[in-house]
């Protein structure tokens, strides 16, 4: 079931909450909140949208905000998710390092950063899972292909990103283009 179609005000109190769920990984909060939740994406739209963000300069979420806030609701969409996924959460960091400048070699603070970057990867790979499910799906052997060319060059081989994205991206786009789903 669908959330009423977006509206600036929306897009703000959406955003918002995302950057507050996932301080420092919202990639899994905003495909719950975007396509799980309100329905304003499909899988697809949101991994479509994903691609293109991750191919831009900039950081990924703030890229594909201002898609989704501008697709829904014009500029002024745009501005408002923009605001609502950046403003408090810029607040809060300052207050963070304030403290972490202080208190930042203490034993148990240095515990409860490891224990949180465990919990981001976590997030980062069930993700990763849930985006990859409909691709696998629908282009298994192709999507396969592709992915596991990308992570043996990225994670096993250390090759840089955009090399491996400028390498791969147009040879994906041909055979996807070639075998339409």
């Amino acid at each position: 079931m669908s959330e009423p179609a977006p509206t600036p005000g929306r897009l703000f109190v959406a955003f918002l909450g995302i950057a507050l769920s996932g301080f420092g990984g919202v990639l899994p909060f905003a495909r719950r909140e975007l396509v799980d939740r309100r329905s304003w994406l499909s899988s697809d739209e949101f991994n479509e949208m994903l691609s293109l963000c991750q191919s831009l300069p900039g950081p990924n979420v703030v890229n594909l905000s201002t898609m989704v806030g501008g697709r829904a609701a014009g500029w002024r969409g745009a501005v408002a998710a923009v605001t609502g996924l950046v403003a408090t959460p810029a607040a809060i960091v300052i207050a963070v390092a304030a403290l972490y400048t202080r208190f930042g070699g203490l034993a148990q603070v240095q515990g409860a950063i490891t224990g949180l970057a465990a919990a981001a990867a976590g997030l980062v790979g069930g993700t990763a899972l849930r985006m990859a499910a409909p691709l696998i799906r629908r282009r298994w052997l192709s999507a396969g292909a592709f992915m596991a060319a990308a992570f043996a060059a990225v994670g096993l081989a250390r090759l840089p990103l955009g090399y491996v994205m400028m390498a791969l991206a147009p040879v994906s786009i041909a055979v996807a283009w070639r075998r339409p789903a």
